[in-house]
């Protein structure tokens, strides 16, 4: 007798991974968790969108939650969402209540010459062949070394250097005071 009972006690389904068995349980209960969030935490939070990501992390997850732990995973998880975004949003508010100074020391000559320098500096980009500003931006900005530039862009590392030397060149050419650091 004991064999009939464990055998009529064992869950009908292991697993929720079948999209059919799936669909049921969004059918089930994807209106009362929505609704559920939004009288728990109201409409700023986005309550739709948090319904949404538990039941994209329940699909995730279909193979180790049972169709009888469905609706408890995906409660306990859009809560637990809701609360992460309550916590990010005093984050941003206490943020916002610092203040911010946004003046500067720097006089208004300076930041007219600055913003020239910067215009020079794209308009010599500009004129750099697409390879020479590929490899000197990968370089430069990216921080990206030679090999790795090499490796990117299917060249050897002589190309590579001979191409960021070669936009040097041309910014010192057209640049004044350029220093390369």
């Amino acid at each position: 007798m004991k064999e009939i009972t464990t055998i009529l006690e064992k869950p009908l389904y292991t697993d929720i991974c079948q999209e059919a068995l799936f669909e049921k349980i969004y059918d089930q209960h994807a209106r009362n968790l929505q609704d559920f969030l939004y009288y728990k935490y109201g409409n700023n939070l986005n309550p739709a969108d948090k319904m949404q990501e538990a039941f994209v992390k329940l699909w995730e997850n279909c193979s180790k939650v049972t169709f009888e732990k469905a609706k408890s995973y995906l409660f306990t998880v859009a809560n637990n969402m809701m609360l992460n975004e309550v916590k990010h949003q005093k984050v941003v508010l206490a943020h916002k209540k610092i203040p911010t100074d946004d003046r500067t020391n720097e006089n208004p000559e300076y930041l007219l010459q600055q913003q020239e320098y910067y215009k020079k500096y794209q308009d010599c980009l500009a004129k750099m062949s697409e390879e020479q500003r590929t490899a000197f931006l990968l370089s430069k900005v990216e921080g990206k070394k030679h090999s790795e530039i090499a490796e990117m862009l299917g060249v050897t590392k002589k190309v590579v250097e001979y191409r960021i030397y070669s936009a040097f060149a041309l910014l010192k050419k057209d640049l004044e005071n350029f220093r390369v650091k």
